[in-house]
C-alpha cells in the first residue's frame, strides 16, 4: 500500500539515495556475503588477475620512468565485502615475486561510505597477513564530499597534494550505486527529470530494502538551461548531447566527476582509473534512452554513464580504453590520467592482453554456459575451465557433485591435478561464511581419492567452521583417514565420537573391534 501523495524532487536529491545509504549502513557487509548484493562478477580470480596485471603494468611503467623510491597508493572505492582486495594483493605479490624486478612500494587502500564496513575489513582474518606485511590500509570514504582519506592502520591523513606517485583508482560498481542527475535531450533543448516518489503508507515501520522495494516513481520534466551556460563545467559535453541526442534520457555522472576531481588532487601525478560496472561509453547506447531502471537487490543500482566519463577526462588529456567489442554484463575500462599516458605501455598492454583479448566479462559469460552444463562435461573439459577461472570456490562448490561422479573413471593425473586444484584454491580463499562448507567438499573429494593426509585435514577444518558437519558420516570419514595413516589414538578418537552418536553403526564397530 503507498501513499496517494507524491513528492517531487531533483534526481539526485530524491529520498531513494537516503534509503540506499541506510540499507548499506544497516546491512553492513551482510550485503554481500547474504547475496543480496552482486558481488561475484566483479570479485573473481579471473577479474583480479587481470587487475593485478594492469596493476603491475603501472608499477613497470613508473620503475621505468625511474620513480621507484615513493610509495604508490591503490584505492579501491567501495571495497564491498574484501574479497577482491585479497584476491588482487595475491595475486600481485605473486607477479612481484615472479619477475624479481625492481618495484616502487605499493599499499592497497580499501575504502567504503559504511565505517563497520572499514572495521569488520580491518577485523578479516584474511587482511591479517597484509597488514603486517603493510601493504594493506583501510579508510572511511564518502564519495559525495570527502576530500581527504584518513588511514586506520597508518593512522594518518592523506591530504590533497600529499601523494607524488599517481593514485591508481579501483571502482567496481560504484558509478552505478552513487547519486546521479537525470536530464532528457528533446528538440534540441535539455531539461531536468525530477523524480516523483510516492512512498509506502507505513514507511517508518519499514527496512530500507522494503522502501526501495515498495516505492512508486515518476518524472515530470523541467527546462534546465543552467547546463548550456558557458561557465557550466561540462558544457562541451552537453553540446554534442543536444547535437547528437533526440528524446533520451541521460544518467549524467556529476557527483562520480566531482569524486574523481578530489580525488585527483590528493596526488602531484594524477591516477589511473581501472572501472567495471554496467555502463555503457557509446554514445549510441544513449540514444533514445527511457528513463532508467531501478535494478533492486536489496539496495539499487543503475546503468553507469561511463561516455560521459570518458569523453571529459579525455578532454583533460587522458588516455582511455574500453573494449572494442561490446559487453554483455560487465563494462571494464582503463583510463590513465597523468602526463604523457601513452608512456604507460606496461599498463596499456596489460588491459589489451587481460581485457580486450580475453577478459572478465567473456569469462563470465562463459561461466554462465558451463553452469547450465556441467553435469554433461568430463574432467578434461572441468579442470582447464577451472584453471582458467583461478581455481574459484564458486566453480568447485558448483561442480563438486558431478565431480565426485567422475573419480571413480579418472586418471591418476587428473585427480593429482584435482588435488593441486585444492590446495591452490585453499590458498588464495577469501574466508566467508561457506568457510566450512568449502572444505567439506574439497574433504569429501580427496577422501574418495583416498589422498587421505589432505582429506584429514579439510575435513578437520570444516568441523571447526560448521557444526553441523558433526555427523557420524564425517566423523567415520576421519577415523578412516586417521586409520589409513596410522595415527591409532586419533583414529580410536573419531570412532568413539561416532558410536556416541550412533551406536549401531556397523563400520565404526568392526573399526573399533580391529584394535581389541
Amino acid at each position: 500500500m503507498t501513499s496517494n501523495e507524491s513528492q517531487r524532487f531533483r534526481y539526485s536529491e530524491a529520498p531513494v539515495w537516503d534509503w540506499q545509504r541506510a540499507y548499506y549502513e544497516q546491512k553492513g557487509l551482510e550485503a554481500w556475503t547474504e547475496n543480496q548484493v552482486p558481488q561475484y562478477i566483479t570479485s573473481n580470480p579471473m577479474i583480479a588477475t587481470a587487475y593485478a596485471e594492469m596493476i603491475f603494468g603501472f608499477l613497470q611503467d613508473l620503475a621505468n620512468k625511474g620513480q621507484i623510491t615513493e610509495t604508490v597508493t591503490i584505492l579501491e572505492l567501495g571495497a564491498g565485502v574484501g574479497r577482491l582486495a585479497h584476491q588482487v594483493l595475491l595475486k600481485l605479490i605473486e607477479l612481484k615475486e615472479f619477475a624479481g624486478i625492481e618495484l616502487p612500494p605499493f599499499r592497497y587502500v580499501m575504502t567504503d561510505l559504511v565505517a563497520e564496513n572499514v572495521q569488520g575489513w580491518r577485523e578479516h582474518p584474511s587482511m591479517q597477513s597484509f597488514i603486517q606485511q603493510g601493504i594493506v590500509d583501510f579508510a572511511r570514504f564518502d564519495a559525495v564530499a570527502d576530500t581527504e582519506l584518513k588511514l586506520v592502520v597508518a593512522g594518518t591523513v592523506i591530504r590533497p597534494g600529499d601523494l607524488k606517485q599517481p593514485l591508481l583508482l579501483i571502482a567496481n560498481y560504484f558509478f552505478d550505486s552513487i547519486p546521479q542527475e537525470l536530464i532528457y535531450i528533446g528538440d534540441g533543448e535539455i531539461y531536468e527529470c525530477d523524480l516523483l516518489v510516492q512512498s509506502p503508507d507505513r514507511r517508518h515501520d519499514l527496512e530500507p530494502a522494503e522502501m526501495l522495494k515498495n516505492m512508486t516513481l515518476s518524472y515530470e520534466y523541467r527546462r534546465a538551461p543552467e547546463y548550456s551556460a558557458d561557465n557550466y563545467p561540462y558544457s562541451e559535453l552537453i553540446t554534442l548531447y543536444k547535437a547528437e541526442l533526440e528524446d533520451s534520457h541521460i544518467l549524467f555522472p556529476a557527483i562520480g566527476l566531482s569524486c574523481l576531481e578530489r580525488l585527483n588532487k590528493l596526488s602531484q601525478s594524477g591516477y589511473v582509473l581501472i572501472t567495471a560496472d554496467k555502463g555503457d561509453h557509446r554514445l549510441d547506447n544513449w540514444k533514445f534512452a527511457e528513463p532508467p531502471e531501478f535494478v533492486l537487490h536489496g539496495s539499487f543500482s543503475l546503468t553507469a554513464n561511463y561516455h560521459a566519463i570518458q569523453y571529459v577526462l579525455e578532454q583533460q588529456g587522458a588516455h582511455t580504453r574500453f573494449t572494442t567489442h561490446h559487453y554483455k554484463d560487465l563494462n571494464v575500462g582503463c583510463m590513465l590520467m597523468v602526463d604523457e599516458p601513452i608512456r604507460y605501455v606496461n599498463t596499456r598492454l596489460a588491459y589489451h592482453r587481460f581485457v580486450e583479448r580475453f577478459g572478465p566479462d567473456d569469462f563470465f559469460s562463459m561461466k554462465q554456459w558451463v553452469d547450465s552444463r556441467i553435469e554433461s562435461m568430463e574432467l578434461k573439459h572441468i579442470l582447464p575451465f577451472w584453471r582458467l577461472g583461478g581455481y574459484d570456490a564458486e566453480f568447485l562448490i558448483h561442480s563438486a557433485t558431478h565431480i565426485s561422479s567422475l573419480l571413480p573413471d579418472a586418471s591418476d593425473e587428473e585427480m593429482l591435478d584435482i588435488q593441486s586444484g585444492i590446495h591452490t584454491m585453499w590458498s588464495s580463499y577469501y574466508v566467508m561464511e561457506q568457510q566450512g562448507g568449502l572444505a567439506f567438499l574439497a574433504g569429501q573429494l580427496l577422501y574418495e581419492m583416498y589422498m587421505y593426509e589432505d582429506a584429514k585435514r579439510f575435513l578437520e577444518i570444516s568441523l571447526v567452521a560448521d557444526p553441523s558437519n558433526h555427523t557420524p558420516a564425517v566423523l567415520y570419514d576421519l577415523a578412516v583417514c586417521c586409520y589409513e595413516l596410522e595415527l591409532e589414538e586419533e583414529t580410536l578418537s573419531y570412532t568413539h565420537k561416532v558410536l556416541a552418536l550412533e551406536p549401531d553403526h556397523e563400520e565404526a564397530g568392526d573399526l573399533l573391534r580391529s584394535f581389541e
